[in-house]
């Protein structure tokens, strides 16, 4: 028969052969100290680590189409993708393409939008984050990482800590804006500016990075953090009757976070 000394582990067996030249009351009082700091390993092992706390206003990510779908597989190499810390700001485009496509078509288009910024213009990859089509469809746009904050090329002086998500079509004064795409753009939106709990009814202030862009460079400018491209830029896009329908997106945004 072993004795409990002999059955103990290595570290535990040298503690307890010196506890026997201990007098009677201090080899107790080790024991005991030796039992409790046994039980406090045991439960250090045990509990699982504890889980990243949700934040208090993030909104489900919606499904998205990953650029696989729609970029040749012959398509050029390109740097890797720079990224931010955080997005802070979502930037809303139209395309400036034609309104009347079917949306299994949506991927051809996509690849026309990227060979006219990737050859005409010499980008290195599409400026646009994230693409959405009349049918409410979301496109992978920039390569790096759908979950990242992946710095864009969507609108200039202003393309750090924000997402290009880019409506397919023109949307001119008096051009229908599908809800179906509305409704998909307000979805990205919460999702992306949940991530940061982020309100896509507030503002943020952005620096200008560029003097082309509307404000000179190192002008720090206070933003809608649900804007339109006009916002940062001088130019008519996203167009009037997309401009029209952002106020409502904010809204619709923020409640899929689950504010009030």
């Amino acid at each position: 028969m072993r004795l409990a000394w002999e059955r103990a582990d290595p570290p535990r067996r040298v503690l307890l052969v010196l506890l026997a030249c201990l007098p009677g009351l201090a080899a107790v009082l080790a024991l005991v100290l030796l039992a409790i700091g046994a039980d406090r390993t045991g439960q250090r092992a045990g509990r699982p680590a504890a889980a990243r706390p949700a934040l208090p206003h993030q909104a489900p990510r919606p499904p998205i189409v990953p650029r696989t779908r729609w970029l040749e597989k012959d398509a050029p190499s390109q740097p890797p993708a720079r990224y931010d810390d955080e997005v802070a700001a979502v930037f809303i485009h139209h395309t400036d393409s034609p309104n009347g496509y079917d949306c299994s078509d949506a991927p051809r288009i996509i690849r026309y939008l990227y060979a006219g910024q990737t050859g005409a213009k010499d980008w290195d990859d599409i400026g646009y984050n994230f693409l959405v089509d009349r049918c409410g469809t979301i496109y992978e746009g920039r390569a790096g990482g759908i979950d990242r904050a992946v710095t864009g090329a969507h609108t200039q002086g202003f393309n750090h800590r924000t997402t290009g998500i880019a409506a397919l079509g023109t949307f001119t004064a008096g051009v229908p804006v599908p809800e179906a795409m509305t409704d998909a753009i307000a979805a990205l939106a919460a999702w992306k500016l949940g991530l940061s709990d982020t309100d896509p009814r507030g503002s943020v202030r952005l620096t200008s990075s560029n003097s082309l862009s509307r404000y000179a460079s190192g002008t720090t400018v206070l933003m809608p953090t649900l804007a339109g491209h006009s916002d940062g830029y001088m130019t008519s896009c996203p167009g009037a009757a997309l401009a029209e329908r952002l106020p409502a997106i904010r809204e619709l945004a923020a409640r899929l976070q689950g504010r009030r």
